[in-house]
């Protein structure tokens, strides 16, 4: 069998396991189909129309746009760019020598990218995608909180996470949402993520929320916080003081 005909076969393979379980992570994959990791990773980037790649975990591209029900993988690559962007607003309150919370989901990830490599900090996290990403950068100190875990957003809940929250100063915490209402505040779709994300509201000097203009006006089940919780809203259009639950305008 020549070259062409193996990686044919491979994405044949591959395509049949996403078609079963949704994702399949990139140790997976290599020993499914008998190859190195990097042989894996490179038909993935090969193939952008049949394969995403995630926090370790190889998703199918058809899977990526969809918006509800809410997925880690299916939330991959919606609004990529506009997340990129907010996340470069948000980057300018990253201080040397301080610690940071990063939120769980998949905006605040492109937020790791902009950490200055020569900033000494603490980052702290609970979702594994983040953590990933956490893993590339030099001079960090990575806390990651433990707990229960959930697959549909690779992060962990319960009393080990929380604990582990009371022992730390945190500077600065940038906190995801997947509904921001002018009047209700700010919502998620999964119920155990609330009790860390308010856990550490209580506890960090500042709080930003970041998330892509998409977010704007939707309701979603799981309330965690007013958005007078929150110095500032930050959008790919850039950074707007929050006074109190109403303040919007400008986003």
């Amino acid at each position: 069998m020549n070259m062409a005909s193996r990686r044919a076969s491979r994405i044949a393979i591959l395509s049949n396991a996403l078609s079963s379980r949704r994702t399949v992570h990139l140790k997976e994959a290599a020993a499914l189909l008998g190859v190195s990791e990097m042989t894996v990773r490179r038909d993935v980037a090969d193939n952008p129309g049949l394969f995403g790649y995630l926090g370790g975990h190889i998703v199918s591209a058809a899977d990526i746009e969809s918006d509800a029900p809410y997925e880690l993988a299916r939330a991959a690559d919606s609004h990529a760019a506009a997340k990129r962007e907010a996340c470069r607003h948000a980057a300018r309150h990253i201080r040397p020598d301080e610690t940071i919370f990063i939120d769980c989901g998949t905006t605040l990830e492109y937020l790791v990218d902009l950490i200055p490599e020569n900033y000494s900090i603490t980052a702290v996290c609970y979702s594994l995608n983040t953590a990933e990403r956490l893993t590339r950068k030099a001079n960090l100190r990575i806390v990651m909180l433990g707990g229960v875990y959930h697959s549909s957003s690779a992060s962990f809940s319960g009393a080990p996470g929380l604990e582990t929250l009371e022992r730390l100063g945190i500077n600065v915490a940038f906190l995801s949402a997947a509904g921001i209402d002018p009047v209700r505040g700010a919502t998620c779709v999964h119920f155990h993520e609330v009790p860390v994300k308010q856990k550490v509201i209580s506890l960090a000097r500042e709080n930003y929320l970041v998330a892509d203009k998409s977010k704007l006006g939707k309701l979603k089940a799981a309330f965690f916080a007013p958005l007078s919780a929150f110095r500032s809203l930050v959008t790919e259009d850039g950074e707007t003081a929050l006074a109190g639950d109403s303040a919007l305008t400008g986003t």
